[in-house]
């Protein structure tokens, strides 16, 4: 098998038992990453040179049998929004290019603690306020599978780089779908971490609104659900108690799902149902706040109407989306990408007034005390998007869709958001078009155990990671 089909415990294996250098593995990622690049445009910018050096260092170290941590001379990527020591933190702002980090952001430390090798940061939208990847400063990413699909966002950089191959793992955010969307479109494996497991420190932006900062989760985009285990276990701040999937019921919600679903993604869910249902006790029904929560989720995004969001983006110039968008449309002329200052527009448009803030922080309080019941022998099972990986643009139309069409694309993702859920992607398939389809496991907060482990039987039992060639 080769180095790039390798997830990132089979690489310290090898490394540790001396089957492969840490250099080899470095080297290899490295031609890899400039092969592909051109094509996906996944990373934006490398530290190949120190990557290089401190793999050199890892097997002087391995020789002296000095050997110490999980991922010991195992190579990395970041996504651009989280900060690495001497590297740019940008969100893809024009104004921000020159902006260096003078130290890592916390789970950056974490996994350098662990032995680590950057090789570089990966691709985000502006801000990383969009489900598809694309900005002024860098460009747009492509699908490995078909580059005239959308990687997702905002994680789409990390999503497309690890599909192809090029890193052992990478470690993406979510507050909106953003490690699932690229989790699904790209076909590899995503984790996307509870409420208030993994610290945010050193990332860019940082989210200050207590009910956004509960929607954010951290974690491992990778190709195995091991690897994600892993991960979620060196960056997390306490580590989740023993759980036992023999101990939960599944839930999947299908035969009377109220929202759309391409044919082909429905004859996949139906082959996941029949296969679990052989297995395990599962029951088709709706968790509570199903229907609720596409809704929540964008009004706790727009609660201060994006203000802090477009005071980073503006910078020292007066704030004006409204007239910097038709700038944008008509003449181009504009240093800020049209996705983000349509979001701001909407943002502010969907405000939540101060009265509805207090119904929804009403609402979220006595739905946390139902869910910590309901999902205390239960995990959950959804598709993460109602169709395969659309091409540019679609995705962006379909969720900041003036005709609110977010209500029946987003739903999917937005559960674990809204009530700040552990989720796990899993591929499990193909569509027609060749590109893959995935579901999520959600659970409770500290059932990550018995998340992980029936990720593990849904890699066996279907597609898992498979690396696409470019």
């Amino acid at each position: 098998m080769s180095i790039l089909d390798l997830d990132a415990t089979a690489v310290a294996e090898k490394i540790r038992k001396q089957e492969l250098s840490s250099l080899e593995a470095t080297d290899t990622y490295i031609a890899h990453l400039k092969k592909i690049q051109p094509a996906i445009r996944c990373l934006v910018e490398d530290r190949f040179e120190q990557a290089r050096e401190e793999a050199r260092q890892a097997d002087e170290e391995q020789k002296r049998g000095t050997v110490q941590g999980r991922l010991f001379g195992v190579p990395i990527s970041i996504k651009e929004s989280f900060d690495v020591a001497g590297m740019r933190t940008t969100g893809g702002l024009v104004h921000r290019k020159d902006h260096l980090a003078d130290q890592d952001a916390t789970l950056v430390a974490s996994l350098r603690k662990e032995g680590a090798i950057v090789l570089g940061k990966t691709n985000t939208p502006t801000l990383c306020f969009c489900q598809e990847t694309e900005n002024k400063l860098y460009g747009r990413t492509n699908n490995p599978w078909d580059v005239s699909r959308t990687a997702g966002g905002s994680s789409g950089g990390e999503g497309a780089l690890i599909a192809a191959g090029g890193a052992a793992v990478g470690v993406g955010s979510d507050v909106g779908g953003s490690i699932r969307f690229p989790s699904h479109f790209n076909g590899v494996i995503g984790f996307k971490s509870g409420r208030g497991q993994v610290p945010q420190a050193g990332s860019f932006p940082p989210i200050r609104i207590p009910l956004q900062e509960r929607m954010l989760g951290m974690g491992a985009m990778a190709k195995s659900v091991r690897d994600a285990r892993l991960i979620h276990s060196i960056i997390a701040e306490s580590s989740p108690p023993a759980t036992s999937l023999e101990s939960c019921d599944i839930v999947f919600p299908l035969q009377n799902q109220p929202y759309p679903l391409q044919q082909e993604t429905k004859t996949l869910l139906n082959q996941v149902y029949q296969s679990l249902s052989r297995r395990f006790s599962v029951t088709d029904e709706e968790p509570p706040y199903y229907r609720e929560s596409a809704q929540l989720w964008q009004w706790m995004m727009s609660i201060d109407g994006a203000r802090d969001t477009a005071a980073i983006a503006f910078g020292d110039r007066p704030i004006r989306p409204m007239g910097e968008f038709f700038k944008e449309r008509l003449w181009k002329k504009s240093d800020l990408h049209r996705y983000l200052l349509w979001s701001l527009i909407g943002a502010n448009t969907f405000k939540p007034s101060k009265k509805q803030v207090a119904a929804i922080q009403q609402t979220i309080d006595a739905g946390d005390q139902e869910l910590n019941s309901y999902l205390a022998d239960r995990l959950l099972i959804l598709p993460v998007y109602h169709r395969t990986a659309p091409p540019h643009g679609e995705v962006y139309r379909e969720l900041f869709s003036i005709r609110k069409t977010f209500k029946i694309y987003q739903p999917f993702v937005a559960y674990a958001n809204v009530w700040g859920l552990p989720a796990l992607v899993i591929p499990v398939g193909e569509g027609e078009d060749g590109l893959p389809v995935a579901i999520q496991v959600i659970g409770g907060i500290e059932k990550e155990e018995a998340i992980f482990q029936l990720g593990e039987w849904l890699e066996q039992e279907f597609r898992g990671y498979v690396r696409a060639e470019l």
